[in-house]
């Protein structure tokens, strides 16, 4: 397939092939990939709301109610208890490093809490938040520094403006969509919110089930190539399906 850099990997080779070791360090990052992302042993919810009314309270709500059997930690400055958790002032007075955060806050603020990622070395990120390049030059300078600070840190970051994400095979719903679809074999993939929604809404209806649904958002790091190269080493994958307004690259795609 094609590889990380455009370069094609034609897979073969044997014990002690250079071009062997290089296509299995691809493959193992696109497993951590999955991992971290589709199937983390817990979640931080930065930007966690008492309000029912915020996306920091869906998206928490969410976590807690869709079955995810790992830990679920609310970051919250403001408040002591979200959801009847415990909330923490920021991530660092976590108890443990988290796999993923889930960063649900002020767009000037994101780059922070990113940087705050690299820093404990969490290593995957979705954001949330709105406000970035799709409002305009001031938005793209935001992200520009968040990009920046997630290569910096090592983090890899899912949005930012998106809706999130859902696994259902580690009953993970990550995003603030209400729906948790009933678990198959069709991974999906929307750079529309909007569309994303209604896919979700769709399938519900005439009870398709769904292995992964991912909202892009802005693509500001992960892509569909990523999630599509990722997929391919996924048993519980048979089907991509993905809705897009436009690819990132065309050849590595």
């Amino acid at each position: 397939g094609v590889g990380d850099a455009g370069i094609f990997d034609s897979g073969v080779g044997g014990a002690g092939d250079p071009g062997a070791v290089l296509v299995g360090a691809r493959a193992s990052r696109r497993m951590l990939l999955l991992a971290e992302f589709f199937a983390p042993r817990s979640v931080a919810v930065v930007g966690a709301s008492r309000d029912p009314g915020k996306v920091g309270h869906a998206v928490c709500a969410n976590l807690l109610e869709g079955g995810f059997e790992g830990a679920v930690y609310p970051v919250n400055p403001s408040a002591p208890d979200v959801l009847g958790r415990r909330a923490y002032p920021t991530l660092s007075d976590l108890p443990e490093r988290v796999d993923l955060a889930v960063i649900v806050v002020p767009a000037a603020a994101a780059t922070c809490v990113i940087e705050e990622c690299g820093a404990l070395g969490i290593p995957a990120a979705i954001v949330i938040s709105a406000g970035f390049r799709e409002t305009g030059p001031a938005g793209a300078v935001l992200e520009r520094e968040l990009v920046a600070a997630a290569r910096m840190g090592g983090v890899r970051v899912l949005g930012p403006n998106c809706l999130g994400l859902i696994a259902t095979r580690s009953r993970l719903n990550a995003s603030f969509a209400p729906i948790m679809p009933a678990p198959g074999s069709i991974s999906f993939l929307s750079q529309s919110g909007a569309l994303g929604t209604a896919i979700l809404d769709w399938a519900a209806g005439e009870r398709i089930g769904l292995s992964h649904f991912v909202s892009l958002g802005n693509k500001s790091d992960i892509t569909e190539v990523d999630l599509v190269r990722a997929w391919t080493e996924d048993a519980d994958t048979g089907v991509v399906v993905a809705y897009l307004e436009a690819i990132a690259d065309g050849r590595a795609f």
